[in-house]
């Protein structure tokens, strides 16, 4: 399911999904027309989006609007979904990393709605009906869980950071339900300690905290995402039920690869740093 993160995963299963009553016929209402509103403004601003990346090929660099179409579509699909970012700190221009726990697909949205940023994924979601389509066209990075691609794959980081591009890694290696932070993978972070990386790339720790609206009564862990909760059930559960919802997205200091010994040694500080945002008892 979502393990839009780094190398072999599991998909995490240790705890139950939230008991939800059937929804009210309000509710299938406000989910039908936040669907069809979501469907029309992916479609417009993907077109958009291609066009922005067609017009940089002809013309090179210069041609950024593509950027802000998919910041803007962003933020229209959190509103949509009845979420609100609040963002803590400032997120790393280019050339580096954000390391972020990893709770929902509306991850990417939060994220997206901030900076211009690009992400890894597991190679399964480039098959995913629409959704891998879109990710393919938005510049995703997919990383296969075979061993023979890792050096191709490790190039092809290689040459997005060179070239300045922020990207995203999911070092859990599976979405939760949003209340806790699991061990991080240290895999990708290999990438970093290249010569010619490591002296330039800048690496920063986020956390993504999702909390509900008190006054609709709704789990804690509504928005997360995990186990064998289908990808369409929880998008249509999110669009009939959420209001009020926030995603708080704390961008912590940042540190150039450079100043740790190796990847574990980053790693474990992401994972520190990224943990310090949720509460003690909440955490595996």
């Amino acid at each position: 399911m979502a393990e839009i993160a780094t190398g072999a995963t599991l998909t995490w299963k240790e705890a139950e999904p939230p008991a939800l009553p059937p929804a009210t016929q309000l509710q299938k209402l406000r989910g039908g027309l936040r669907i069809a509103a979501a469907l029309i403004v992916t479609a417009v601003l993907l077109l958009v989006f291609v066009l922005g990346k067609w017009l940089k090929g002809r013309f090179g660099p210069r041609v950024t609007f593509q950027y802000g179409a998919a910041r803007f579509w962003s933020r229209l699909m959190l509103a949509l979904f009845g979420l609100k970012p609040v963002v803590r700190g400032r997120p790393i221009r280019k050339g580096g990393v954000l390391v972020a726990n990893h709770a929902s697909w509306a991850d990417i949205l939060a994220l997206r709605s901030v900076t211009r940023i690009n992400f890894v994924s597991k190679a399964e979601v480039r098959d995913w009906p629409g959704v891998g389509r879109v990710a393919e066209l938005c510049e995703t990075v997919f990383i296969e869980r075979k061993r023979s691609h890792a050096k191709r794959q490790q190039t092809d980081l290689l040459e997005r950071i060179v070239a300045g591009e922020l990207l995203c890694l999911f070092p859990e290696g599976t979405s939760t339900d949003g209340l806790r932070v699991l061990p991080f993978k240290s895999t990708l972070m290999s990438v970093l300690f290249i010569e010619g990386v490591h002296e330039e790339a800048m690496v920063q720790p986020v956390s993504l905290v999702y909390r509900p609206s008190p006054r609709l009564g709704l789990p804690v862990n509504f928005y997360g995402w995990w186990g064998s909760m289908s990808f369409e059930g929880h998008i249509w559960e999110v669009a009939c039920r959420s209001r009020g919802g926030t995603v708080e997205i704390v961008f912590h200091e940042p540190s150039r690869a450079v100043d740790w010994a190796d990847r574990k040694a980053l790693t474990a500080h992401c994972e520190t740093a990224v943990r310090s945002a949720f509460p003690a008892e909440a955490l595996a």
